[in-house]
Parts: C-alpha cells; structure tokens; sequence
C-alpha cells in the first residue's frame, strides 16, 4: 500500500543527525515529565486499599459519535481520541487551546486577533486573512458545523466529551474537514432537578464563574440552562497605556430542552449566545532589526518579552448566537434524524500594525479596523440503520448557506522632515521638524457567500463476525461568491506626490466580483478486522476534498483575482486498536500517509515585482507518521492517559507563479506550519479516601514537542528566524471532595517551571524584526477552583 510504503524511512539507519538530536531532546523531555508525573502519584499509588470502593472506569467502553451513530471508540476504524469535558476543565481549559496540549497531532495558530487564528491536524491547516476561505479542520459543536476557523475557538463550557478525528473527514462531515474534524458535545438535561456552581481564581487577576441547573419540566420534557463569565487583566505590558494587555472578558449563556414527543420522537432545541471583549492578541517585536524604531521600541529579548508600546489596543470583539433543533425519530429499527441549524456572528478586529506609540518622521503609524458579519444556515437530514445487519450503514443529504460581509479600513498617519537631512533620532510627526502629515485612509467593503450541497452515505458489510468491508461516498456542489472594492483617500500614487481626489477608487483594486461553482465526489474504502476480541485492526483510503476559495481581503490586487483551486487529498491510514487487561487499558496505533494536490495556503508570490504574501494554491504537500494513544486504569482509582506522535508534513513541489525567480520558490522538503516531528502527552490522575465521605485528588500533566515552523517562506534565514524552539509544560494539580461529589476544592499551578515559549512568530516587524506572540501559558500561575453540585 502506499501509504506503508512512504513509511519506510523510520525504519532506515541513516536519519539525520538533525532528527537524531529533536528526538533526543524530545525524549529527555518526555522521561522528565513520566518522572515527575511518577513521582507526584508515588504516595497515592500505596492508597490502593483505600481507594478500593471507588467506581473503577473501563477506558474501553467510551462512546462516540465519529461516524453519526454512538459506538465503542475501540470498535470506529479511524484514528480518534476523545476527551471528557472534566478533563478540559481540569487543564484550566478556556478553549481549544487547552486540547492541544492533550492530543499530539493537534497545534494551533495563534494570531494577532481571535478572528485569524486556525486549527493544525497533522501538520495540515489554512492560515489566511481572506474572507472567502474555509477552514482545514471543521469545528461541529452538537451536530452543527461551525462555517469560520475564528468561531471554533468560543468558550468551552458544559461540555460533554470532545471527540478529536484525524485525517480527512469529508465523506461524514463535510467539504472543510480535510485535514480533520473536531466534534464538540455539550452536556444533555438530567431527570432530576439539580446543578452545579462554580468560581475559579487564577493568579495574574483572572476569574471565572459558572453555573448550571437542570429543571425538569415534566416527565416527558426536561431542560437545562448554563451560564458563565470570566475576566483576566492579561500577561503583556503596555507601557504607552500602562496597562496589561493579551486579556479578556466574556460572558454567555445556552439553554437546553430536551422534549421525548412520542415514543419514538425525541426532539432537542439548544441556543447559546456569548460576548467576547479580548484585548488580544498584541504581537511584540521579538527580535531586533534596523532603523530608527528600535530606538522606542522596548529592548526585544525573545521569547522572554513581555511589552509593547502602542498607543491602539489590538483587540476582538464578538457577539455570536445561535439556535438548533434536533429531531431523532425510530422508523421501524432505523433512526432518521434531522438537524436544523441558523448562527449569526459577529467580529469587530482592531489592530495597531506599526507596533509604535505614536507616527515619526519616516515611521508610519498604521491602524486597522474591521468589523465582520456572518451569517450560517445549515439543514441535515440522514437515515441510520440499525446495528448488527449484514449491512450497516449511514445516508443523507446536508445544505449550508454561510454570508460573510467585512467592512475593513485601514487610517495611516505619514510624514517627512521639513527639511533635509531626515532627523537620526525619531521624531513625532507634531514636530516642528516634521512637514505636514498627510493621513490616507483605505476603506474596503468585501465578502462572499458560500453554497453546500451534498449527499452522502458510509456503509459496513459485516461480512464475517470478524471481518468488515468499509465503502463511504459523498456528492458535493460548491457555490461560492465574492465581491470587493475599496476607496482610498489622501494616497501618495507611485510617488509622484499627487494625492488620489477625496472619495475617489484606487485604481489598484476594483471594484470586482467573481463566482465559481465545483462539483466533486470523495469517498473512504477499508476494512476491518477482529485479530481477536481485544484487537481490531484496520486499514483505509480516504479522497479528501476542500471547496475553492478567493484572495478577497483589503490589499486586494489585480494579480489576486483568479480563484483558489479546489484542494483534494488521497490519505492512507492503517490502524491497530488494543483492549488490554479486561478493559482497564486501551492502546490504539496508527499509521497515516496524505498527500494533497493544490494545497491552499498564504505563500509567497508576486504582486508588481514585489514578493508578498497571498492565499494561492501552493502545490503538492504531504503529511506520513506514525500515532499512538493510550488509557489505562493502574489502579482502582489511578488512570495514565497519553500520546506520542511522529509526524513528517512537508512540501513536495511548490507551485510558483509565472515568473517567479528561482530565489522565491519555496524549496521542496521545507516542513509545513506548526508541525513539530515528535509531540507527546502524559497525564495521570488519582482519587482515593482519605476518611469516610472525602476524597483527594491528585494530577499532573505533561507536554512536549519539538521544534516547529511558523512562518512559510522561501529564504532559509527567514525559516530559521521564523522557527519555534521546541518546549514542554508540566501542570499539577491537588484537590478535596467529598465522596459524593457534593463539592470539591482544587489547587493548579500552570507551567510548573515556569518555561517561556513563543505560540506564533511572524515576519514583517519594523526593520525587518519578527513579531512573536507570547501566550498565558508561557508564564508559571497559579489557580484555586470550587465546585458545589445540588440536587440531583
């Protein structure tokens, strides 16, 4: 097969010496935090006989819903891992940030706004500034798909299980699942009346409250309604504000109904609304450059930095809400289910992009503001048969409507000197030195509007007791429109000193509009087989498929207008899954291989002779690795969970654009974003009595990966300038509750030494600097947490 076949190169004997050192140092990381984590459970591991009344958990009877039905995770043939919502919770976890640091093939892009930051599966993700793209890794929060890669990252409260699906997903899940899909399941009403409060304390000022009630309404109807709120100051200083910076305050709510209409009717309405207002994300300048800014700027120290001088406050705020009804009905032994679906969402992003207090002489002062409206309708229908058939199988149709409208301005301040020669020291331009100040504004209304149709339907012919074949398909029709103009003001037009008229257009970008309409059909094949009772193994093929896309953004250019071609994949998966010890352990393997033809991205390209940075079709890229993930109760009480992951995503062949010089083509072999080598996870977690009616708790977390690349360029000083160290975290936690779960109270301390790392580095800082972003979790902090369940 081939996708073994491009594995051969882990078993050869001449890696790299490079590799050679990653792996080492990954290694010694990794043992450190299996020490560390052995040494914070050695008391509680001699705790056995009191803990021997604790309800033992049977890692092999998880459920999920991968494949739109509830099954045994042991029993799906595709690499997944779930996560509990308490986990979550206890990593502190605000969103999908936290889940990175549990699953080893996930990374995030953190970016200078919420709105821009995107999600990593195995190496593979879509970084962009253009409305008019999709994500690589869909976001499906109660059945319902998240259109824009800024909209997955909402608060993470009252949640269920997270379930993580890697390699491409589009047969079940749809057309922006490429590289993965991430399904998110919020916690259902109980029958009885009863809830939980909770309040959080973080050091570094951060609180968090929240709270949930479960009211039954009647025997047949029950609801449940959650709320929450949290704020934190922030971990950067300003020193033109004096303020902290990298902050928050949010707030939000969702109701649950669940309403058993008839024997065999079930219907469940759900509507959330959350407000957000981040001071986030200021970018700092990390590393020094030329030029007079560096003269105001605060002194660059790495990752180490911690300031910025900006007289405009990067920030996001959003308002999104939401509704849904589910409706799952018996027809005979089938289960049809239909799941209607409307969002509205809204973001307003401002940006300090001169990353200087005030405009000088020759330092321009740029600010950016772009408030987007989005809007998302969605209808599922699907049909599943009943388990245990000859034939098993899943079909449907799905339909999306998503409208994506951005307003985005950009209001610069520029001036010379009065007179010859230009000041050696910065000058404002309120100087008497300074000539007077022209101030351009660009304002650019643009957006798009996105049309899914699809069928699709995934089968399983139990041929055998223990031997299954797999076959999936899914039909898709993409519509996609877009439009974009934008009116500058106060323009200096090719140095030539003549300012564009008041209101006029900048004959550079439009206006223009464009629509392309694709038709595409993917699918999965495999089998299965029972090696035994306790192991599964499976092997499958899986054509993968993305929508196109267009450039539209502000620096839109005459060269930008074609379409992004559509993105397919063929991904190879073999999978061994082991039940082990009667169910207390489970140790699942996979191997993968994908390789993705007019690979979407921002890559170089050329705009009037000069290289910039633009959303193309990069070419040819592939991703190859090898995953592990385990679960495992030591003792009654004790549970190990972890992951390991080798993962080797690179280019294969760019595609440059015509006419591009050799120096400006990205060189083949050059990893892709936010792939480091070797990732892994370890965490363990202990509950036994310390008397009659209380608990402790104890447990501790480790992560680590190796270096990664952030910044997609075709120089090797850039790349090395723009490549992330590697790091690993260790978090501890201690804990006291009662044995009933009527309360409990828990101690974390975050990054225990307190290691500082950078989560996103980017070119284009004055003078040549990089911009680093530095998150919460690059600092050691400490936090406190009480829970009270009632009722019940």
């Amino acid at each position: 097969m081939a996708g073994i076949e491009t594995l051969r190169g882990f078993s050869q004997s001449n890696m790299t010496a490079v590799t050679q050192t990653a792996a080492t140092r990954f290694a010694r990381r990794l043992a450190l935090g299996v020490s560390l984590a052995a040494m914070t459970m050695a008391a509680p591991a001699f705790a056995q006989d009191a803990a021997e009344d604790a309800e033992t958990a049977s890692p092999a009877e998880i459920l999920v819903t991968a494949q739109k039905r509830s099954e045994r995770l042991q029993d799906v043939p595709l690499a997944i891992t779930a996560i509990s919502g308490e986990k979550i919770a206890e990593q502190g976890g605000l969103n999908l940030e936290t889940a990175q640091i549990l699953i080893p093939t996930l990374n995030i892009q953190k970016s200078g706004t919420t709105l821009n930051q995107s999600l990593y599966m195995r190496g593979v993700g879509t970084a962009t500034f253009s409305i008019a793209a999709e994500p690589s890794v869909s976001t499906v929060v109660d059945g319902v798909v998240y259109a824009r890669a800024g909209e997955a990252f909402s608060d993470l409260v009252d949640i269920e299980r997270i379930e993580i699906l890697r390699g491409p997903q589009g047969t079940l899940f749809g057309k922006n699942a490429s590289a993965g899909a991430i399904n998110i399941v919020t916690k259902r009403p109980g029958q009885d009346l009863g809830g939980t409060l909770e309040a959080s304390y973080f050091t570094k000022s951060e609180f968090r409250g929240r709270a949930a009630i479960d009211v039954p309404l009647s025997e047949a109807i029950r609801s449940r309604l959650t709320a929450f709120y949290g704020e934190y100051d922030g971990n950067i200083r300003n020193l033109t504000t004096g303020t902290r910076v990298n902050g928050y305050k949010h707030y939000g709510a969702r109701g649950t109904i669940v309403a058993d209409l008839s024997p065999a009717t079930t219907f469940t309405l759900i509507a959330d609304y959350r407000k957000a207002d981040d001071d986030c994300c200021a970018q700092l300048i990390g590393t020094t450059g030329t030029g007079l800014a560096f003269q105001v700027l605060p002194t660059p120290r790495g990752a180490d930095t911690r300031e910025v001088t900006q007289n405009l406050v990067t920030s996001t705020t959003e308002e999104s809400w939401g509704l849904s009804g589910q409706f799952d009905s018996e027809i005979g032994d089938h289960v049809l289910t239909s799941i209607t679906a409307y969002r509205n969402w809204k973001n307003l992003e401002v940006r300090d992009g001169d990353w200087l207090d005030r405009a000088y002489i020759g330092l321009n002062q740029l600010h950016d503001a772009g408030p987007q409206k989005a809007k998302t309708f969605s209808q599922e229908l699907r049909l599943a048969s009943p388990t245990g058939n000859l034939i098993e199988y899943v079909v449907g149709g799905y339909y999306s409507h998503a409208k994506n409208d951005r307003v985005f301005t950009r209001r610069s301040i520029v001036c010379a000197a009065a007179t010859p020669p230009a000041p050696t020291v910065p000058t404002p331009c309120t100087s008497p030195l300074a000539a007077p100040s022209r101030t351009p504004v660009g304002v650019a209304p643009h957006g798009a509007v996105f049309k899914n149709f699809a069928l699709f339907g995934n089968a399983t012919l139990n041929a055998t007791d223990s031997f299954r074949l797999i076959a999936g398909l899914r039909y898709t029709i993409d519509k996609l429109s877009v439009y974009h103009s934008r009116i500058s003001t106060g323009l200096d037009v090719n140095g030539t000193g003549a300012p564009v008229a008041t209101g006029g257009v900048n004959p550079s970008f439009g206006p223009f509009a464009d629509n392309i309409e694709t038709h595409n059909l993917s699918g999965r094949a495999g089998v299965q087989y029972d090696l035994t009772d306790d192991v599964m193994g499976y092997a499958t093929f899986t054509r993968g498929y993305k929508g196109p896309g267009y450039n539209i953004f502000f620096n839109l250019g005459a060269t930008g207008v074609l379409p992004v071609e559509a993105e397919t994949s063929n991904a190879f998966e073999v999978g061994l899954k082991n039940t082990l010890f009667d169910g207390r352990a489970t140790l699942n393997l996979a191997a993968f291989y994908t390789k993705f033809d007019n690979f979407q991205a921002n890559n170089p390209d050329l705009a009037g002779g000069v290289v910039v940075s633009r959303f193309t079709n990069a070419g040819k890229v592939s991703t190859r690795g090898v995953e592990a993930d385990f679960n495992a109760v030591l003792i009654d009480g004790l549970t190990v969970t972890g992951g390991l992951a080798y993962t080797d995503a690179h280019v294969d062949t760019f595609k440059a654009v015509p006419g591009a010089n050799p120096a400006d083509i990205i060189p083949s072999g050059t990893p892709l974003l936010f792939a480091p080598k070797w990732k892994g996870t370890l965490g363990l977690d202990y509950r036994g009595a310390v008397s009659q009616g209380l608990d402790i708790f104890l447990g501790s977390q480790f992560s680590g990966q190796t270096k990664q690349l952030s910044i997609f360029s075709p120089s090797a000083a850039v790349r090395t300038l723009g490549t992330i160290d590697g790091y690993s975290l260790v978090n501890l936690s201690a804990g006291i509750g009662s044995t009933d779960d009527g309360w409990k109270l828990s101690f974390q301390v975050r990054n225990l030494f307190d290691k500082s790392y950078v989560a996103h580095k980017e070119s284009g800082g004055p003078g040549g600097s990089i911009r680093y972003q530095i998150p919460r979790d690059a600092d050691r902090y400490f936090g406190i947490n009480l829970r009270v369940n009632f009722g019940g």
